[in-house]
């Protein structure tokens, strides 16, 4: 974390000497300006090359004091208890009990803890398990409408939750071993950021069609390594969220391209919070094992293996890649 903040600090000094317009950065080797779709669908022309003045305005935000995390559990399971990282009254006075798995839920671009990703999960999750379910608000972060700030700022939120994990975890006595990370699209990414931090040491991360533009070259994009078990689920790949595999093992439902069901990008990007709230539920979900990515997509797919998609447990020391075909409404599962 120290060499987190000494880095910022170091960058921040750097771009103050350069003028506000120079090019400091150039993420991934495709075109510059490309559309990218905020929680809402709404496209934004992007400047993917970023300036000093994209830093400098990164450097406003700060995730210590900024992030919010929002405890739900059955005893409270609509209205959050906010805990705020180092404030040990809020955590006295809140259900947080350690001796429960801890799933914490890391949200995208331009939305926050009553988004998507929240509305969808947080109910499930407590259906489908007595945990605590720790909504994640780094809206101070993701609102911007500037995307390579929102980038720098995924970055830095990770250093941040990993940071408060830990915080959590000494004040409580709460296992590292006990926590499973959930993101979707930046937050997709986000959550690999959160492991790394943490050594790798995180028993489970999803990441739910992590975002593509400006990951594809990124090192701070999702790694298998983030966690000892790192699941990816694709739903929109090569568009909208990440084409190839990142993880020990990814899942193509339906391909990984348009899901079934939908008519547009959008609801194919945001399918899989609905796949994983219907895994944490009710199970289902078999991946039938494939060769490659391209088979996976194709349908191509003949290797005998077979495991669950999403769920609760991690399925340590398994690897590969697999698809799932799905229904085009709920109930999702064929089984």
């Amino acid at each position: 974390m120290l060499r987190v903040l000494a880095v910022v600090c170091f960058g921040i000094s750097a771009v103050t000497a350069l003028p506000a317009d120079s090019i400091i950065r150039k993420r991934d080797d495709g075109l510059r300006y490309q559309y990218v779709q905020d929680a809402d669908g709404s496209p934004h022309l992007v400047d993917l090359w970023g300036t000093a003045k994209d830093l400098s305005e990164a450097a406003r935000y700060n995730p210590t004091t900024e992030n919010i995390y929002h405890l739900f559990t059955r005893a409270n399971p609509s209205v959050s208890q906010p805990l705020l990282h180092g404030n040990v009254n809020l955590l006295a006075n809140s259900n947080f009990d350690p001796n429960k798995k801890t799933v914490i839920l890391v949200h995208g671009w331009r939305t926050n803890v009553t988004g998507l990703l929240g509305s969808v999960m947080i109910p499930a999750l407590l259906q489908g398990g007595d945990v605590n379910v720790i909504g994640l608000d780094w809206s101070a972060g993701a609102s911007t409408i500037n995307y390579i700030t929102a980038m720098a700022n995924t970055a830095a939120s990770g250093a941040g939750v990993a940071a408060f994990i830990s915080w959590l975890s000494s004040a409580t006595g709460a296992s590292l071993g006990s926590y499973h990370i959930i993101g979707h699209s930046l937050g997709g990414q986000q959550v690999g950021i959160i492991g790394r931090n943490l050594g790798g040491q995180l028993p489970y991360i999803t990441s739910l069609d992590p975002t593509l533009a400006g990951w594809i070259t990124n090192p701070d994009s999702f790694d298998s390594t983030d966690a000892l078990y790192t699941e990816v689920i694709h739903t929109n790949a090569g568009v909208m969220g990440l084409l190839l595999p990142a993880g020990d093992v990814d899942f193509y439902p339906n391909g990984g391209v348009v899901m079934t069901g939908c008519s547009g990008n959008y609801c194919s990007h945001d399918r899989g919070i609905y796949y994983m709230a219907e895994s944490v539920v009710s199970g289902g979900f078999t991946g039938r094992e494939c060769s490659t990515h391209v088979t996976a997509i194709s349908g191509e797919c003949d290797l005998p293996g077979a495991i669950q998609m999403g769920g609760w447990e991690a399925k340590t020391g398994v690897s590969g890649i697999y698809r799932v075909d799905t229904n085009a409404y709920p109930p999702f599962s064929q089984g």
